[in-house]
């Protein structure tokens, strides 16, 4: 397991947590365990990474009133809803938050480690999104006001015979911008610039 991903787990019963945090940890998977909503989110930092088990039914704030208010938040740690009394409209609701599963209790042990390894796919597409938006930024930072100028051309679609009288300046001229902007970013396409141009948006 990734030393990094933790399964955090939000129930009121003391059981299930214990349940749960024997049964994942035998698994090799790292675990926190809180008793409620607000237990979490007292402790909640926006460095954490993993995703969230939470009982949508407990004393206080319940699983989707969490599940809400972490959106609120900003956090984009990806959520499975376990309940012991599922119904289709709770299931509804958890789905528009963005759940990746609905799971009733007792657990299936085999659905319960499917959704959280869904869960973990979903929290490393999006870290490796967010760092891959950090280095096209620092990257971005690189290029000369001229550079930005050619670069918001070029994912425009226009060619450097268009470019050129477009900034007052030669063909020649553009194509030696172009070229020092595509090494500073190292890609070797315009596909890839329209790629960091849009993670940037730009």
């Amino acid at each position: 397991m990734p030393h990094n991903l933790t399964v955090f787990i939000v129930d009121d019963d003391p059981a299930v947590r214990d349940a749960l945090g024997l049964l994942l940890g035998v698994r090799g998977y790292r675990t926190a365990v809180f008793a409620s909503g607000e237990a979490f989110l007292q402790a909640w930092r926006p460095d954490w990474a993993g995703c969230l088990l939470i009982d949508i039914r407990m004393s206080g704030m319940d699983g989707l009133a969490l599940q809400q208010e972490l959106a609120a938040r900003g956090c984009t740690i990806p959520v499975i809803i376990a309940t012991g009394h599922g119904d289709v409209n709770s299931a509804r609701a958890a789905f528009k938050a963005n759940a990746i599963d609905f799971l009733e209790k007792p657990f299936d042990d085999a659905k319960l480690v499917a959704a959280i390894e869904e869960g973990y796919a979903r929290e490393r597409a999006q870290r490796g999104a967010r760092q891959a938006r950090a280095r096209g930024a620092d990257l971005l930072r690189d290029l000369t006001p001229r550079e930005r100028e050619v670069m918001r051309l070029v994912v425009m679609g226009q060619h450097n015979r268009e470019i050129g009288p477009a900034l007052g300046i030669s063909v020649r001229t553009v194509e030696v911008h172009k070229a020092r902007l595509m090494a500073k970013l190292g890609v070797d396409n315009v596909a890839d610039l329209v790629r960091i141009s849009l993670a940037q948006g730009e």
